[in-house]
């Protein structure tokens, strides 16, 4: 986006201009591409005198109600500011993003072209990683989405727009698979057989957890909604969790979609863009060692029943990301950013062979579980 350091390129104009809504009448040095995020277009502003921030462009296509994701922000950092005051240990830094007001004190800013923007504040002396780095790493980002839920416990669900109606209920998902595999012409590789076998072949998975909603025995609770490992923020000097970012998915739901969602990109030590799809593995010690920094923070307000189905909540987020990124390449990638046109394809191989190593361990990992227990 630059031409050199401290100088902004001329296309950059329209970047300029849109900051400037949330930074009136700072000089802008810097803007730069932020982040590898599959969703919105991420952006660094760096300006004098004045802290940097994010300039993100929200998708529209994903989030269609932009407004509702912006209150739902607005009401988590509102109360979590307030809890922060309360439930933080001293000789630890936990920091919320807050939101940025232009001029005319909206929490966004909509564009003459119509594109929704929005500033968030940039957690300083912090970065985040695709790959678990050690076992340290893995128990601060257990304990950084153990803090996360611990400061919104008690956050009334029903104070929370569901932003995206749908987002991680699995049989829906698989619905629409099977809607779109009806209709769609495709080559059938060796790659597109495993995929469309390995889903045949789990008819039941799909509803383990929303069939225990139903029954009672797991209850909708504030959920980030997409917590990867690098939505998980890391103090660059005490390699500490410091904050959680990327909070557009927040909304009710069940807390196993993140428990599950961080250990399934945890515990994938080649990631999750990894072209050795056949290599990809699911690491036992390190999901020990994200529960154990989770559990650090939030056991007090788990009970028998969430314990029970944190390892169906593992398989069942890494199968449901590879049914939506199967899905997705199967409708032309309509949805997920790529670099090329079969990239859905190799994610979906990616999780579907996660969810296969997970199966191989079951017994590992429930052992593991029922040992913090």
């Amino acid at each position: 986006m630059t031409d050199k350091p401290g100088t902004v390129n001329q296309n950059s104009n329209k970047l300029i201009q849109i900051a400037n809504q949330f930074q009136p009448n700072a000089k802008i040095i810097d803007i730069l591409q932020h982040g590898s995020g599959n969703i919105n277009s991420t952006f660094l502003v760096t300006s004098e005198l004045q802290p940097p921030f994010i300039l993100q462009r929200l998708n529209t296509v994903v989030f269609c109600q932009p407004e509702l994701v912006m209150n739902n922000i607005c009401i988590l950092s509102d109360y979590v500011h307030q809890q922060l005051q309360l439930d933080l240990p001293s000789d630890r830094r936990w920091l919320m993003p807050k939101v940025l007001f232009t001029s005319q004190n909206q929490n966004h800013y909509l564009a003459e072209d119509g594109t929704f923007w929005r500033g968030i504040s940039f957690i300083d002396n912090s970065q985040s990683f695709d790959t678990i780095q050690n076992l340290h790493h893995a128990q601060e980002i257990g304990y950084g989405l153990g803090m996360f839920h611990q400061l919104l416990k008690n956050l009334p669900t029903d104070e929370l727009a569901d932003t995206i109606e749908g987002f991680h209920i699995t049989p829906g998902y698989l619905q629409h698979y099977h809607q779109v595999i009806k209709d769609v012409r495709i080559e059938f590789s060796p790659e597109v057989n495993y995929c469309l076998q390995f889903i045949q072949d789990r008819p039941d998975l799909p509803h383990v957890l929303e069939t225990a909603k139903a029954a009672g025995k797991l209850h909708l609770r504030t959920i980030h909604g997409d917590p990867k490992i690098n939505n998980i923020m890391i103090d660059c000097s005490t390699q500490e969790a410091v904050a959680m970012i990327d909070l557009d998915t927040v909304k009710p739901g069940l807390i196993h979609y993140d428990i599950g969602d961080c250990l399934r990109s945890g515990c994938n030590p080649l990631g999750e863009e990894t072209d050795n799809w056949e290599a990809v593995t699911f690491d036992p010690e390190l999901a020990q060692a994200i529960l154990r920094g989770y559990l650090s923070v939030a056991k007090d307000f788990l009970t028998q029943n969430d314990y029970q189905y944190i390892y169906d909540s593992i398989r069942l987020l890494a199968f449901e990301l590879g049914l939506r990124f199967f899905t997705d390449y199967l409708q032309g990638n309509v949805y997920f950013n790529v670099d090329r046109a079969d990239h859905n394809l190799a994610r979906a191989l990616v999780q579907f062979k996660l969810t296969e190593s997970i199966e191989s361990q079951s017994e590992i990992i429930n052992c593991a579980i029922a040992e913090m227990i």
